[in-house]
């Protein structure tokens, strides 16, 4: 038995040495938490491994890095039977089909969402899913309204094989293989520079209430491009519709987010359903503001190009020199498209030659 007498004549050294231990346990403790407060943001990564601070969650890089087994994601689009969305779908369907099997793609399976109600003259050629349309009038012209809706109808009725899905839409081309971005219940989005909710937080308390915390919590993005898990699309959903419906029906919100209204609607029901999605900078480009490919994976062509044919761009005034996918509402865009001018930036050649490719490529090109 030990006396009490020898418990109170420890020896100074270890005294000492007991001191100085707590002492660094307690600054490796302190540290800590200050690290963590300091970075309670996202962490995102960009091709060349640079490393960017976002203010919604953390990607410690041991995650990041961490060999896994592959993730396939089902890629899905909605559409229209209308011309200027066919020819569009074309395109897309080519270059998934070109970019599927190649080394980093981990793109699963495909389906049109036609949200007409009815077949179209692509049903052999691209795989497609028919769901209904909004009830008439319901999208009051902003045929957007329909997506959240085509979501909801073809995630009851399709069987998915694959745990991930790939939002994407018409206007996209897979320039490089896609792999999966997203980290388990870490959907992975792009961020757009005009979803501004902490500029708009009087509109979004509409739909955000108060006790759902901060509307930081709403990520700057749209519902395309977006990689999630199934299940959580599944949950999201009918409230992206609910929500898409209420902030059309609310004449302040239509009038000032317009024609990015159903991108805060994603966002809002995002957030409410408590998901956070990963920001990957390096999930598209859009030309004609970003000017070169470097590693990404999807060029969107919501934008048009015009240039003079000194490769100046003329934005807002009809080039020399011009591609927009608007000048072709009514059909598809001719075979051979003339390329720019010298000096146009790297991502608006690379558009105008892909866009060639394919469309000498597609049989029948010219069926509306």
């Amino acid at each position: 038995m030990i006396s009490r007498k020898n418990m109170g004549s420890a020896s100074p050294l270890l005294l000492i040495t007991l001191v100085l231990g707590v002492c660094f346990a307690t600054y490796n403790l302190v540290t800590m938490v200050m690290h963590n407060r300091s970075i309670s943001k996202l962490t995102i990564y960009n091709s060349d491994g640079g490393i960017f601070v976002d203010p919604i969650i953390e990607m410690p890089e041991s995650v990041r890095k961490l060999k896994r087994a592959k993730m396939p994601f089902h890629v899905a689009l909605t559409a229209t039977d209308a011309p200027y969305s066919k020819w569009q779908c074309r395109i897309m369907y080519y270059w998934y089909k070109k970019q599927k099997d190649l080394p980093g793609s981990e793109m699963g399976g495909f389906t049109r969402i036609l949200h007409s109600g009815n077949p179209d003259n692509l049903m052999n050629e691209i795989p497609t899913v028919i769901v209904d349309p909004l009830p008439a009038g319901l999208d009051r012209g902003y045929i957007v309204l329909n997506r959240p809706w085509a979501f909801v109808q073809w995630l009851e009725k399709a069987t998915i094989e694959e745990e991930y899905v790939l939002m994407a839409e018409p206007d996209h081309i897979f320039v490089t293989p896609l792999p999966n971005l997203a980290h388990g219940g870490y959907p992975a989005a792009f961020p757009f520079f005009y979803i501004k909710p902490d500029q708009n937080e009087k509109l979004l308390r509409k739909f955000f209430p108060e006790e759902m915390g901060p509307v930081t919590n709403i990520d700057p993005i749209g519902n395309s491009p977006v990689i999630i898990k199934k299940e959580l699309l599944e949950k999201i959903a009918p409230t992206w519709m609910n929500v898409s419906l209420k902030m059309k029906d609310d004449p302040e919100t239509d009038k000032t987010f317009g024609w990015v209204l159903e991108m805060y609607a994603y966002a809002v029901a995002s957030a409410l359903h408590g998901v956070e999605h990963v920001l990957q900078k390096d999930f598209m480009l859009q030309p004609p503001w970003d000017l070169e490919i470097g590693k990404k994976y999807i060029i969107h062509y919501t934008y048009g190009c015009d240039y003079n044919m000194k490769g100046e761009l003329t934005y807002g005034k009809i080039g020399e020199w011009r591609f927009d996918k608007r000048s072709f509402l009514r059909g598809p865009p001719p075979r051979n498209l003339p390329l720019p001018p010298p000096g146009v930036p790297e991502s608006v050649v690379t558009l105008v030659k892909m866009v060639n490719e394919a469309t000498a490529n597609i049989p029948n090109w010219d069926a509306e």
